[in-house]
């Protein structure tokens, strides 16, 4: 968007109106950046007070229908508030048992490590100092582990029209940790830069998209190019990757190819 206001031959009040979409996005990209955490830690406070200090025995009932609406998972879906709040759980119980460190990780025995107590009671102290410092790929690449994965059913999943429902189709962990940060990188948005705002000498703006695994969504290609093309003034073009072989869209005379 810099590019573009120090660039594109906009009228002043074009230049104002993209400066504020400008301003706007770099507001809200922190946030963006911790929304599981925000909403596991606003989840997490709100079930501890609501059970243990403000509900009365008959609004208990209530309270978890309208909690567990909030944290109800779709198959393939994320739903931030009910990750962030099991993360946030499971850390302080890790914690607070001891279930951390060089001792716990190369324990072999798999009965000890399920008996596994220290009793350390850190939990609450580890989970504040988490909030402090991380973000939501690192709250994920840290502390998402293999048991959390597999007690939430945190699995790749696919629809199968045949049966009409969806079905498992990966759980191996590695894999469902790297899908994940992979959404959470950039928020899951496409890596776009200018690569040249003379392309062909002919005064059009070209853009590189950084390809990693994933090909650009071609409809929201089209329309973002659109937009780009009516503010530069001059056709827009952009050089990706499609089935591992250079591509290059452009959006040209009201046309898309």
């Amino acid at each position: 968007m810099l590019y573009l206001l120090e660039h594109a031959p906009l009228e002043e009040w074009e230049n104002d109106v993209l400066a504020m979409i400008r301003d706007e996005a770099y507001y809200f990209a922190p946030q963006a950046q911790t929304k599981i955490m925000n909403e596991g830690w606003a989840s997490y406070w709100h079930s501890k007070i609501m059970t243990q200090k403000a509900l009365k025995d008959s609004e208990v009932v209530d309270f978890a229908d309208h909690h567990s609406g909030t944290m109800a998972v779709q198959p393939g879906r994320v739903n931030p508030y009910k990750v962030g709040l099991e993360l946030y759980r499971d850390i302080e119980d890790r914690w607070d048992r001891g279930r951390f460190g060089k001792e716990y990780d190369e324990c072999d025995d798999i009965v000890a490590k399920a008996k596994w107590d220290r009793k350390s009671g850190l939990g609450r102290q580890k989970i504040f100092e988490v909030r402090r410092v991380c973000n939501d790929v690192t709250f994920i690449d840290e502390y998402l582990t293999e048991e959390f994965v597999e007690r939430q059913k945190m699995y790749t999943y696919a629809f199968n029209r045949r049966t009409n429902q969806y079905e498992i189709t990966d759980r191996d962990f590695k894999k469902i940790k790297e899908k994940l940060l992979f959404s959470l990188t950039n928020r899951g948005l496409p890596f776009i830069f200018v690569r040249e705002g003379n392309y062909q000498n002919k005064g059009e703006l070209l853009l590189w998209h950084k390809h990693q695994g994933l090909d650009l969504d071609v409809k929201w290609a089209r329309e973002t190019m659109k937009a780009l093309a009516d503010i530069w003034r001059r056709p827009v073009s952009v050089e990706t990757e499609v089935d591992g072989q250079k591509k290059l869209y452009t959006w040209a005379d009201g046309e898309f190819k």
